[in-house]
């Protein structure tokens, strides 16, 4: 089994994750004119500032300190939402859009990686498939939404 100081590693770089999307798609929403996108954007926002509070709970549980606010301190590596920044400067939805997916596409991946390991994450793996379901919505809506655009 896992020691509990990796378990709150592994909780803790998924706190960075959602705190990043968090912040990204606040910022998507400030850029954004549009009322409709501005909507899904504080929607899913509001969403991952859910998520970061039952990470933190978790982190809790397991004695470490989930105190994080901001995205991760891991730098590029795990900061695919970087990109948004970019697009945000651009101030086009498609390229928004399309970081917006990206992103997505990398908590999935770290959601998976951690899900994958259930003997280690048991007592919370159906939080993990809980998030990991609900982003994988937001990105099934962002990429629709992007596909419209780009017609």
């Amino acid at each position: 089994m896992e020691s509990n100081k990796e378990i709150i590693s592994d909780l803790q770089e998924l706190l960075a994750i959602v705190n990043d999307g968090k912040e990204g798609y606040e910022s998507a929403c400030e850029v954004t004119d549009k009322i409709e996108l501005q909507g899904v954007f504080l929607k899913y926002a509001a969403q991952r500032a859910g998520y970061a509070e039952e990470l933190k709970s978790h982190i809790a549980t397991h004695g470490g300190v989930g105190d994080n606010e901001s995205g991760g301190i891991l730098g590029a590596l795990h900061r695919t939402w970087i990109d948004l920044k970019q697009a945000l400067s651009s101030k086009e939805d498609v390229a928004i859009l399309e970081a917006v997916v990206t992103g997505e596409k990398a908590a999935i991946e770290k959601y998976d990686k951690y899900i994958a390991d259930y003997q280690d994450h048991a007592d919370h793996m159906q939080l993990l498939q809980r998030h990991r379901e609900g982003i994988l919505n937001a990105l099934k809506e962002i990429e629709t939404l992007l596909v419209a655009r780009k017609a």
